[in-house]
């Protein structure tokens, strides 16, 4: 059965259909707006990731306002933003075996600026002889292991030799390097992320450096996320960002101390799950319509945003406990905003966002790369 249209324009909270995600329109401009004014006369690029949001439509907003285009995890996710008419996005990951490359090469042969990821000679043979094939040269990037843990070349040395390789192919480019330290994010301290960030940007200037010995341009050096990327951006060794859920935000992320001085600005909640109050069994106890399959609680459950002295405690397939202990306040039928503890999983449930402004819904913007994760 086709999913149905969340809400209608003209609508206030109250009258939603839930769960659904909401997002504030305004919030969600301001949030985009302080990230650009805080990258200014910094020289430094800013490629947002879409795997946050898996909606071309803000990927839209995000370009007009002055983003080069957008990162994405996964060649199908690329291929729903190329649908929308995205032109420029940097596949942010590795991926392998024919069906994904022949994927990707069907991507490079109509998109204007297109790359990905490589830490493996074996990667880097697939591509060149796929490029070879096709007669479409391929633009890739090196990622280095830069305290992730995940992907990337461990050992610079390596690193220098996979991109020697890559310059050697006639077939494809040598376009830069990623060094993306993703665990640094969620580092409570701003301190602990300056540390993990600054040994980032070391092994990223070192293995710039060590190339251009060689005479091999590794111009694009792309990395950072929500919670770094001004470090990153004024490290002087990167080109580029790539923060994604800086445009929402979620209760993790607020729990992030923020950078002293200002040094980046506090972006606010504009992403939220709207539930309706379906039980009141208790004077204690309040359930909502949302829970595991609302949210995702990887990184804790959500958070409400209001009423005051009311929690989400429990969450089960389709249930969201609320503790009422400290508030009698809670009717049958209400509908709350509430806050995802991880942002970008919980996109991926739905189909649509629906967009408020002023406490009305003004638009419904289709979640395109929904579940695109292969």
């Amino acid at each position: 059965m086709k999913a149905s249209h969340p809400a209608a324009l003209g609508e206030a909270l109250q009258d939603l259909d839930t769960p659904c995600l909401v997002l504030d329109r305004e919030a969600f401009v301001r949030n985009h707006d302080r990230l650009m004014h805080s990258m200014k006369g910094l020289g430094v690029a800013v490629r947002p990731h879409a795997k946050s949001h898996k909606c071309p439509e803000i990927a839209r907003h995000q370009i007009r306002n002055g983003a080069v285009g957008i990162c994405c995890q996964k060649v199908s996710e690329a291929e729903a933003f190329a649908d929308e008419g995205i032109e420029n996005i940097l596949v942010a990951n590795e991926f392998f075996g024919q069906k994904k490359v022949h994927r990707y090469l069907a991507l490079a042969s109509r998109l204007s600026a297109i790359a990905c990821c490589v830490d493996h000679p074996d990667q880097v043979a697939a591509l060149s002889m796929a490029g070879e094939q096709s007669r479409i040269r391929l633009r890739l990037l090196v990622e280095i292991d830069v305290g992730q843990g995940r992907c990337g070349v461990q050992d610079l040395s390596d690193a220098v030799a996979l991109a020697s390789k890559i310059a050697q192919s006639p077939w494809l480019e040598l376009a830069g390097i990623q060094g993306y330290h993703g665990s640094a994010q969620h580092f409570r301290s701003y301190s602990e992320r300056l540390t993990a960030i600054s040994s980032a940007a070391d092994r990223i200037r070192t293995l710039h450096g060590e190339l251009g010995r060689l005479g091999i341009d590794a111009s694009w050096r792309t990395g950072g996320g929500t919670g770094s990327y001004a470090i990153e951006a004024k490290s002087g060794a990167y080109t580029e960002v790539q923060p994604g859920s800086y445009v929402f935000m979620d209760a993790d992320y607020q729990r992030n101390q923020p950078a002293p001085d200002a040094q980046q600005p506090v972006f606010e909640h504009a992403l939220y799950v709207a539930a309706t109050v379906m039980s009141r069994p208790s004077i204690d106890r309040a359930v909502l319509d949302a829970g595991l399959k609302s949210f995702s609680v990887d990184s804790g459950l959500p958070v409400l945003d209001g009423p005051a002295g009311c929690t989400y405690v429990k969450a089960s397939d389709e249930h969201g406990v609320v503790s009422t202990k400290h508030s009698s306040s809670l009717q049958l039928g209400d509908v709350l905003r509430v806050i995802p503890g991880h942002c970008d999983p919980t996109v991926n449930l739905y189909d649509h966002i629906v967009v408020m402004s002023e406490g009305r819904v003004v638009d419904v913007w289709p979640i395109s790369a929904r579940g695109r994760s292969c």
